[in-house]
């Protein structure tokens, strides 16, 4: 049973003929279960439904559903709560003196949010970048077909976040780009890189990540997006990028830099302290038999104050037909190692350690030798 608006009415012999063709299944035509309420529902798949829809616009490759209640008081009328966001590119590769990396263009902006209901299928296209040339062209082009971001319901926008396949061109663009000496610029003498993680027993650049958290400086917590820098040749952490999300912050970059004299240790090198650690080290070796193994998820790098806080989960699969399970969480502060059996015991043995009553294994980090 369907409740929904969304659907074409297969009412008419015509137009079941012709969407017996175009989905090449002749049952349409022959079978006598259609109602005159039956509809047919197709190009179900967000993304290809937005392609169809506007192919001139590039979209981000991580869609994300929201929950918001999108109730018009007024009329009555009570809209689905699951929506689908997508964030919408427009890109050229004709922009004057501008380098182009590794992508196939040299200009992005982040022009158009996508909202799909989850539900009915319908498809609303918003403006949020009403400052680009190129959106403001294709608005011209197709007059009724934009919406103004001030049209999208309230509990809709809250939800909006920064897009993480314009941050991870600008993370990437970025690891030259920070130096704005000429002379230091083109002898390339500070290159950045993005730092290697090990996830599930290989290593991987690090990914952007979104988190909560309290910026530097900032009287509350924000939801933003983060990836961490290290200098090129050098394991150290250098600095970290954050994507802001939230309010009238939405859409601002902000960079913090580590003093170049203070060594901060790097994702690669507090891989390097867990690994090493006998105690961790024994313990996954002997998950890692009898037909199971040990895989270390991904290693967060959290800013808490002036100071970092890395947390890398730890999971047990089996080797064949394997469903992971959580089942200790590593934690690295300042000097200290914690391994716990989840993230709340691990955060009271290190900042309650006389209130904590768990089972936690700290150790400090000055008994490692860091590599």
């Amino acid at each position: 049973t369907y409740d929904g608006t969304g659907g074409i009415a297969l009412n008419s012999f015509w137009r079941r003929l012709v969407f017996a063709q175009y989905l090449k299944d002749w049952q349409m035509v022959l079978t006598g279960n259609f109602t005159p309420e039956t509809r047919l529902l197709f190009r179900r798949n967000i993304r290809q439904r937005i392609q169809e829809i506007a192919p001139f616009l590039r979209y981000d490759a991580d869609p994300y559903l929201v929950i918001a209640d999108t109730s018009q008081a007024e009329s009555g009328v009570t809209k689905n709560y699951l929506y689908w966001i997508v964030d919408g590119y427009t890109t050229s590769d004709r922009y004057p003196y501008a380098d182009p990396g590794d992508n196939q263009f040299n200009y992005i902006r982040n022009s158009v949010k996508v909202v799909i209901d989850a539900y009915n299928g319908d498809v609303s296209f918003y403006i949020a970048d009403p400052k680009d040339p190129i959106i403001q062209t294709w608005s011209k082009i197709l007059p009724n077909f934009f919406k103004s971001l001030d049209q999208m319901p309230t509990n809709l926008r809250t939800h909006l976040r920064y897009p993480i396949d314009l941050f991870n061109i600008q993370s990437e663009r970025l690891l030259a780009y920070h130096m704005t000496d000429p002379q230091v610029f083109y002898n390339q003498e500070d290159l950045w890189r993005i730092p290697q993680e090990i996830y599930a027993g290989k290593s991987q650049p690090v990914e952007p990540y979104y988190i909560i958290m309290k910026l530097p400086k900032e009287k509350s917590e924000e939801f933003i997006l983060l990836h961490p820098y290290t200098p090129t040749g050098r394991n150290n952490l250098i600095g970290w990028l954050a994507g802001r999300s939230d309010g009238d912050q939405y859409g601002k970059l902000l960079l913090y830099q580590f003093p170049k004299q203070q060594l901060i240790y790097g994702p690669e090198q507090i891989e390097a302290l867990i690994n090493q650690d006998p105690v961790i080290s024994q313990q996954i070796s002997l998950w890692n038999q009898k037909g199971s193994r040990a895989v270390q998820g991904n290693l967060l790098v959290i800013p808490i104050e002036q100071s970092l806080l890395y947390v890398e989960p730890l999971y047990l699969e089996a080797e064949q037909h394997s469903l992971p399970t959580l089942v200790r969480v590593i934690v690295v502060y300042q000097n200290q190692i914690i391994m716990a059996q989840n993230l709340e015991e691990a955060l009271d043995a290190i900042f309650k350690p006389e209130q904590s009553k768990t089972s936690a294994i700290v150790r400090p980090v000055e008994e490692t030798a860091l590599p």
